[in-house]
């Protein structure tokens, strides 16, 4: 007999060469591919990509990231390369409690959650407010494309909140929303800055209405004139004495004030939130990165973000108004938008109601320049006649190229229509 072991008999029926195999799930198909055209952008040196948010790389403190990793993986190994606390390193937490604190917020580690960028901030805030199909969103109109990704597989209904218009309502608006989503500093996509009496406006419809206000703030740090304005989280945490328990769910990040690659972000709210959010990040990765987080802690420690931040701001301002100067020389005509007074984006709207912007893209990309067009920013995918346009990420001579080569891709898109 052989002394070789039988194998098992397979039982299981193996699929008939032709059979389909399940579908992806519905809401792939609703999905934009703008982010990655825009990501995949960077990859071609000869397209000009101002559809991003994409800080200037020039910019990043790579020697002293580069210690501090070092030092990280060599001084600090568990918390660096082990798998780490879910809510995230109590030290950092508390840096980031303290850092926050005003004399009118208190905050500690139980309203702070670490996440893995402000990306994942989003994606668990529907995990926990969002029951698919069945909750409203009322969101600041248009809104970021990466909120409205985060949330397409719950299927929400949208309630926009147009917040400059004369008769916005901010209790109508909050009233009966499972939360509320609000971009204050520099909005994504608009560029635009909630004045201070809007703030407190929405704070107190929020606060009345009992609905979660989430004050998503990646650019705050980026004011290029004037004194920036209290958080919503300020406003609302001068209501009650404390430790903060209200309604404002704030997402911060180090994306643009440090380095994107990081992956670093966090929330700060009531510590009933933080347990929530918790809770769903444990099933989306564990935990954050143990190294980025300790790259982080030092960071604030010996203040590199407050360090680097005047030449952050000397270099998006210039570029800023190279790109609003070559847009009044060449696409006048054609557009018209605010010179904002931070973030990195500017918002413009097609004078002309025949150009759309979805197919302006498409012209875009074969003259070598890549916008946003305003589609892939309202939920109902409806608004085709406005654009975003960035600033951090090209030289001044690099934007002045890549608006002459967008008004000419303007001009093909119109004479196509006509």
């Amino acid at each position: 007999m052989s002394s070789q072991p039988q194998r098992a008999s397979r039982t299981d029926p193996m699929p008939a060469p032709g059979v389909p195999r399940p579908g992806f799930a519905r809401w792939l198909s609703q999905s934009n591919d703008v982010t990655s055209v825009f990501l995949a952008a960077g990859q071609n040196p000869d397209l000009i990509n101002l559809a991003g948010g994409l800080p200037e790389p020039a910019l990043w403190p790579v020697d002293e990231l580069a210690e501090l990793a070092a030092e990280a993986v060599r001084n600090h190994p568990v918390e660096a390369l082990a798998y780490g606390p879910i809510p995230g390193l109590p030290a950092l937490r508390d840096l980031i409690a303290a850092r926050f604190s005003t004399p009118t917020l208190r905050l500690g580690r139980e309203n702070v959650l670490i996440t893995t960028s402000g990306m994942q901030a989003l994606e668990l805030v529907g995990k926990v407010l969002l029951e698919p199909g069945a909750t409203m969103i009322a969101a600041q109109s248009p809104a970021y494309l990466g909120a409205l990704d985060a949330w397409r597989p719950r299927d929400p209904e949208y309630r926009p909140m147009r917040l400059e218009d004369a008769g916005f309502d901010p209790v109508t608006a909050l009233a009966g929303a499972q939360f509320a989503y609000t971009v204050p500093n520099f909005s994504n996509p608009s560029g635009r800055l909630v004045p201070l009496a809007q703030r407190q406006a929405l704070v107190d419809a929020a606060h009345q209405t009992g609905t979660w206000l989430i004050e998503d703030d990646p650019y705050g740090v980026l004011y290029y004139e004037g004194t920036p304005l209290p958080r919503l989280l300020d406003l609302s945490g001068a209501r009650k004495p404390g430790t903060y328990d209200g309604p404002v769910v704030y997402m911060g990040t180090l994306s643009k004030e440090l380095t994107p690659g990081l992956r670093i972000g966090w929330i700060i709210a009531a510590p009933e939130m933080i347990g929530a959010l918790a809770a769903a990040k444990q099933g989306s990765d564990m935990c954050s990165s143990g190294l980025g987080q300790m790259i982080a802690l030092r960071a604030f420690e010996r203040d590199i973000p407050g360090r680097i931040l005047p030449d952050i701001l000397a270099t998006y301002r210039s570029r800023r108004d190279a790109l609003c100067a070559a847009m009044h020389e060449h696409l006048g005509a054609h557009l018209e938008w605010q010179h904002p007074s931070g973030g990195m984006f500017v918002w413009a709207r097609a004078r002309d109601p025949r150009l759309d912007t979805d197919r302006l893209l498409a012209h875009a990309l074969a003259h070598g320049v890549c916008i946003s067009p305003s589609s892939v920013f309202d939920p109902e995918g409806l608004d085709r006649g406005a654009m975003r346009i960035n600033f951090t990420l090209n030289a001044p001579e690099r934007l002045a190229e890549g608006v002459r080569r967008l008004a000419s891709a303007i001009q093909a898109t119109l004479a196509e229509r006509s």
